[in-house]
């Protein structure tokens, strides 16, 4: 006949379980305050203005995602701050013409110096589609055109994809984003917890890729 577990060994038991428990409480209590002060810091280093506007690249590279993205652009390339403009993640059926109408723009005016990709549909697709644009256009510099946001994850990718091209931000400032006191604004910190995460994800996935070129 099997012997029942005595009180002292069910004791044993359950104390072991209950370390294991206060473990992993204190394990995750310890990745969610670093996660948490990373997010702070992330907000905190995001670019409140454009720091550099005066200087010229080869090639202006806006980024899809917003009117006020677009806008910009092409008020850069209207100024001459490049002779060329890549927009990276179009939707497919729409060419040059139909967007600068869409922008109010004349085709006649720029519809020689804008090009257009349609393979991207995520941060890192516009930089292997932009890399590959660069390359086929002999370019060494480009100004990247994308909502403040999104440009610490942009800037990762574009550097990683084009290590020898010099990349000039140029962020925009979306009205409805808040960057003072965004937790306080469901939207805004809804929309950089995103795009932290993503940034994150971006980190750990280049850090993994490096390591796997470097093996013989």
């Amino acid at each position: 006949m099997r012997q029942r577990p005595s009180g002292k060994d069910r004791l044993r038991s359950v104390a072991g379980k209950l370390r294991w428990l206060r473990r992993l409480l204190a394990v995750a209590a310890i990745l969610g305050l670093a996660w948490g002060g990373g997010l702070f810091w992330f907000a905190s280093q995001l670019p409140t203005e454009v720091q550099d506007l005066e200087s010229q690249t080869d090639a202006i590279v806006v980024l899809t995602g917003g009117s006020d993205r677009l806008n910009t652009a092409l008020a850069l390339l209207t100024a001459q701050k490049a002779d060329k403009l890549f927009v990276s993640g179009v939707y497919r059926g729409i060419d040059v013409r139909q967007l600068l109408e869409v922008f109010e723009q004349s085709p006649e005016d720029l519809s020689c110096c804008v090009f257009l990709g349609y393979e991207a549909d995520n941060t890192r697709g516009n930089a292997i589609e932009t890399a590959d644009w660069i390359a086929a256009e002999g370019a060494a510099s480009l100004r990247l055109v994308t909502a403040t946001y999104h440009m610490p994850r942009s800037l990762l990718e574009f550097r990683r994809r084009m290590p020898g091209i010099e990349v000039v931000p140029h962020p925009v400032f979306p009205e409805p984003f808040k960057r003072d006191d965004w937790w306080l604004w469901p939207g805004s910190s809804s929309l950089l917890v995103s795009e932290y995460s993503k940034y994150l994800v971006a980190v750990v996935r280049n850090w993994f890729e490096s390591l796997v070129a470097a093996v013989p």
